[in-house]
């Protein structure tokens, strides 16, 4: 790993990072998990062979601003944490470099004594990640290459408009019940 918040994912509550090797994504599952914790959320965002309006993708490389990602990815966990105060381990590791198709590129895993703290902490997660750190991929096809179509202007983690007034209405119309 390139930087983590941890030397190793064992007596810290959060695991972050930057790497070019392949995610550790069924090692974060299992550290992650605690026996307080009955619900553990794992998002992986693997490459995929296409894009919006793009078909035939056959690589994708992702570069980072060290200095500002890891950072960044501290604040997402640190606020994840505020908003659901009740949610155990996080994990926030994204690769660096070429990544093949069907490789993860990201994986988010949170737990939490409840499912519903769970994914909502990680759907903020991957998010918040991708809206506020300073991670750009590059899409390769037929010979030539682009910057990702998805690539966006970041936003500050203050000025973060979640859950999106989408999701926001969808949500006010659910039932409520035990979580």
């Amino acid at each position: 790993m390139t930087a983590m918040s941890c030397t190793g994912p064992v007596d810290c509550e959060t695991w972050l990072g930057l790497t070019a090797d392949s995610l550790p994504v069924e090692e974060a599952l299992r550290w992650a998990g605690r026996s307080d914790c009955g619900a553990l959320v794992l998002f992986s965002g693997n490459a995929r062979d296409h894009s919006e309006g793009r078909s035939g993708v056959t690589g994708l490389a992702y570069e980072a601003y060290e200095e500002q990602a890891v950072p960044r990815l501290e604040r997402v966990a640190d606020e994840a944490r505020r908003r659901w105060p009740a949610i155990g381990r996080v994990v926030l590791v994204h690769r660096v470099g070429p990544v093949a198709i069907g490789e993860a590129a990201v994986v988010v895993v949170v737990s939490a004594p409840h499912r519903g703290d769970a994914f909502e902490a990680g759907r903020f997660c991957i998010d918040a990640v991708k809206a506020t750190v300073p991670i750009w991929k590059l899409e390769t096809w037929g010979g030539d290459e682009q910057w990702g179509s998805d690539s966006q202007h970041l936003v500050d983690l203050d000025d973060l408009v979640w859950p999106p007034a989408d999701e926001a209405s969808e949500q006010a119309g659910q039932v409520g019940g035990h979580r």
